[in-house]
């Protein structure tokens, strides 16, 4: 195993790289405000985050990663085009997986330029492909963007819609969504009574949720209840579209024959397309990159286009090591009505030290 001062040699020689791109460095504090960070992050990193509180502060966090403090600042205050590195710890509790390290230093590139997305998706891929030459990993792309168009080119109403969107991020959450607003599952016997009005007095009420809120969410049952389901055709377009696993020319041939189908997702498409003629510039050999359409959905749910990571061929038990993706609605979300394109990934210093050392 590497140590403390063998990893953060690392991530100097990392960071610098990056700054020789024109990045400037960022030092974000270790202590963020817990309150504004946490509902930013996915499931995963909420649930493993490490909160306190003081009188003086309130609820606090150890940092779990350093992109959405950078957003913040950002959006605050930073200049157009931008670009900014860093390197650092992050802390995430493991409780599950207790051979993991639960304190990791992190390597991080963030682009922030909205002439063309696709030249900075490519360039931060590049960057981070060619810092990892010579180790034994293996990429995978994505680009939840796509799946996103689909669900919003759904036929159906917006409630339902937010819905899918809202899990994207838990895939079998996500099936069992459309499988009920497809009526391919039946309704389960509690629900269909709420519906039917068919429930006996109340009794006293348990957790949270109060009697306004109740009645509104039976209210909401109700209404869905009564649209028309989800055709089978469509369902069956955002199945195909999940099970899109290929070489990326390969896959972006699948998802235009799916964009007959389904014109809604045919502008992602097309950004996909303008991302693999970035890469080919970038000297990346896309003929061999995988592209997956459901790469990406278990991970940070502030991603909202290209997704990718690196893993590690022969050590399936690591964690990726390095991992990125466009975040162009956290943007939207942190800037309080401006936005702006944002793409970057983050690398792990300790990890390729590791793998060299295996080597």
């Amino acid at each position: 195993m590497p140590t403390r001062s063998e990893t953060l040699a690392r991530a100097a020689m990392l960071r610098a790289t990056f700054e020789a791109q024109g990045a400037v460095l960022v030092e974000p504090p270790i202590l963020q405000p817990a309150a504004a960070l946490l509902e930013l992050y996915g499931e995963d990193i909420r649930a493993r985050a490490y909160v306190t509180s003081d009188a003086l502060r309130g609820e606090q966090m150890l940092r779990p990663d350093f992109t959405v403090p950078v957003v913040q600042m950002h959006m605050a205050d930073g200049a157009e085009p931008a670009r900014y590195t860093y390197a650092g710890e992050v802390f995430r509790r493991q409780e599950h997986d207790p051979d993991r390290a639960n304190e990791f230093v992190q390597v991080g590139y963030e682009v922030f330029d909205r002439t063309d997305p696709a030249a900075a998706d490519a360039e931060v891929f590049a960057l981070i492909s060619a810092a990892l030459e010579g180790l034994p990993v293996r990429a995978v792309t994505g680009d939840i963007g796509v799946l996103m168009a689909a669900v919003n080119g759904l036929k159906t109403t917006q409630a339902r819609k937010d819905a899918l969107i809202r899990h994207i991020w838990r895939p079998k959450r996500f099936r069992a969504l459309l499988d009920r607003f497809a009526g391919l599952t039946p309704v389960p016997p509690a629900r269909a009574a709420l519906i039917a009005a068919d429930v006996p007095a109340p009794g006293p009420l348990i957790g949270l949720r109060g009697p306004a809120e109740i009645a509104a969410r039976i209210a909401a049952l109700r209404a869905d209840a009564a649209k028309p389901p989800i055709s089978k055709a469509q369902v069956s377009v955002i199945l195909a579209l999940l099970q899109v696993k290929d070489t990326m020319p390969n896959a972006l041939n699948r998802l235009n024959d799916l964009a007959v189908d389904m014109p809604a997702i045919a502008p992602a498409v097309a950004r996909v397309e303008a991302r693999e003629i970035a890469l080919r510039a970038r000297g990346i050999a896309t003929d061999d990159l995988p592209f997956h359409a459901s790469y990406g959905r278990t991970s940070m749910e502030y991603y909202d286009g290209f997704v990718f990571g690196f893993r590690a061929e022969k050590r399936p038990d690591l964690p990726a090591i390095a991992s990125g993706g466009r975040y162009d609605a956290l943007t939207r979300r942190l800037g309080q009505g401006a936005e702006i394109p944002a793409v970057g990934g983050v690398m792990r210093p300790g990890l390729m030290l590791e793998l060299e050392g295996a080597q």
